[in-house]
């Protein structure tokens, strides 16, 4: 009976020797082949090839290290603005301070909320490199989509997550907090500022549909930085407006459920039907991308209770918006080093994806609270 079973483990490693065999010749076969034909070649033709491997080299190396080091990622980054000690809501005339002059200088609240936007687009595009552009993201992993495979994209995922969160709230800034609905034209800042954070996510330098030059998506984003901060420091000088009425902020908060409420889906959808454990290579950007959302609107959120603050007194909404800053803390919290769809009933894979959408639909659900207050 033991020799029997003895000899099924042997059996099996055989068969994993022989599978590994396989792949080892399959994988490194091109290498070998190429570098038999470069040792055959003279050094007129040794010598480009040496530089474009090196090249290649250091741009991988830059490329590992960008993926893999998130420069200033705090989940507590929001606690810097000291938004508690702001008194006045967004917009409001702050009181007045005596100028150069002796005469009475008027000033108006910035908008957190724009200065929030501003600082995690700044955090994707200065203080990151943004990666779903770079051109080693593009090429892919042997001609696989980054994204279809369990390495180095996280980072790129988690960045799109927060531009999501961020253009759905340059959208509206445009149109309905930057501006007195209906008897007030568009502001022109955030106006550019949203057609910026609109563009493509994927361009590079240069393209083939349509084939030429690009200017790339870093640099679009950036342009929409500039026009962030130019908007609020036009707010500070009270030359334009930030309209913080009740039915407003009830509609950012309607919006940014429903994008939640997608992102759930998604997690769901990825949770129910491609729960292979730590072997489903879709997860990790799935996780990420939710991740980058919560971390965005954790901070959008925080800073539309300042910028709110006089809504948020008077419909008594401090204890329901703490619950949710609660909630939005706990889910940043969860940052596992390997992402795993399991089942959600299963005992050894984790099912990280489930925990995530858990935790995005507890942020809904007060939000939709939050909502039903401001709308009685």
């Amino acid at each position: 009976m033991l020799d029997r079973i003895a000899g099924f483990f042997r059996l099996i490693g055989r068969t994993i020797g022989r599978w590994a065999r396989l792949f080892s010749a399959w994988a490194f076969w091109p290498f070998l082949a190429a570098h038999g034909w470069y040792q055959r070649r003279s050094w007129l033709i040794r010598l480009p090839i040496i530089a474009l491997v090196a090249l290649f080299a250091v741009l991988y190396a830059y490329f590992f290290w960008q993926t893999q080091v998130w420069s200033n990622f705090n989940t507590a980054f929001v606690d810097q603005y000291r938004l508690s000690e702001r008194k006045i809501a967004a917009g409001q005339e702050l009181p007045s301070a005596a100028g150069a002059s002796g005469a009475a200088t008027k000033t108006c609240q910035r908008s957190a909320i724009v200065d929030v936007t501003a600082d995690l687009t700044d955090f994707n595009v200065n203080q990151n490199a943004w990666i779903s552009s770079m051109l080693l993201y593009k090429m892919g992993f042997f001609g696989i989509d980054w994204d279809h495979t369990p390495f180095l994209d996280n980072k790129a995922s988690f960045q799109r997550g927060i531009n999501q969160a961020v253009r759905r709230t340059s959208a509206e800034l445009v149109d309905t907090l930057g501006r007195v609905r209906g008897t007030s034209g568009i502001n022109n800042d955030l106006q550019s500022a949203r057609g910026n954070l609109q563009f493509d996510e994927y361009s590079w330098y240069f393209g083939l549909n349509p084939f030429g030059p690009k200017t790339p998506t870093p640099s679009y984003y950036r342009s929409a930085i500039g026009s962030l901060r130019k908007f609020n420091t036009d707010l500070s000088a009270c030359n334009v407006i930030f309209d913080g009425r009740a039915d407003n902020l009830m509609q950012f908060i309607d919006r940014i459920a429903n994008d939640l409420g997608s992102t759930s889906d998604m997690l769901a959808e990825r949770s129910e039907h491609h729960n292979r454990g730590w072997f489903d290579t879709r997860a990790d950007d799935r996780f990420w991308f939710a991740y980058g959302q919560l971390y965005a609107y954790y901070a959008i959120l925080t800073a539309a209770q300042a910028d709110f603050s006089q809504v948020v007194q008077e419909r008594n909404l401090g204890a329901i918006w703490s619950g949710t800053t609660r909630q939005f803390q706990a889910a940043l919290r969860i940052q596992p080093a390997i992402i795993s769809n399991g089942r959600e009933d299963g005992w050894i894979m984790p099912s990280h994806l489930a925990t995530m959408g858990f935790y995005i639909l507890r942020v809904r659900s007060n939000l939709v609270e939050i909502r039903s207050v401001l709308d009685r």
